[in-house]
């Protein structure tokens, strides 16, 4: 019964594996944000923690998304259990440097998945990650603007608290 599953399945294991291994990265990267909203929250950056807790909730509609698609091709999509998630950050900039970090991160596994995608030709799922590939554009964009914000305003004095107005300004524009 499992080979008659596997053929009925649209994507290799391989394929199905990473998948699930960015579900759970997915959830990782969702949990953190919270964890980051909570920190800038309790530290009176209330404007940082609104921008945090949205970045949460983008990360998990991208996690549900995945594990809809794994369904969708008759795989085996896996609820990922979450562990690990950094709860003390020594400073505000720390939180959008991890922050950044986090993205490229996610990037680079999205690169690899595509890049196994195309070593296999599954090109419907190359389709489907080339939103996410956009979308990380994105991310990895707001995440440099608002760490370039301590640069150019500086942390000294009111610095931080114009950092944390700042950050839910940033925008990206593909034109």
């Amino acid at each position: 019964m499992k080979d008659l599953m596997r053929i009925q399945c649209l994507i290799s294991q391989d394929i199905e594996t990473l998948l699930n291994q960015q579900i759970k990265k997915e959830a990782h990267s969702s949990s953190l944000y919270l964890s980051m909203s909570s920190w800038c929250d309790q530290n009176g950056y209330d404007y940082s923690a609104d921008y945090f807790l949205k970045q949460s909730e983008e990360e998990r509609v991208h996690q549900l998304k995945l594990f809809k698609y794994v369904l969708d091709m008759g795989g085996n999509a896996i609820s990922p259990e979450v562990s690990g998630i950094k709860t003390e950050f020594a400073s505000f900039r720390e939180v959008f440097e991890d922050a950044l970090e986090a993205e490229i991160a996610i990037t680079q596994s999205f690169k690899n998945i595509a890049a196994k995608c195309h070593k296999e030709q599954d090109f419907v799922t190359m389709e489907f990650l080339n939103w996410f590939l956009k979308e990380q554009r994105e991310e990895e964009y707001k995440a440099r603007r608002a760490l370039e914000l301590f640069e150019v305003i500086g942390e000294e004095g009111t610095g931080r608290w114009e950092i944390d107005k700042h950050v839910n300004k940033i925008n990206y524009s593909e034109e």
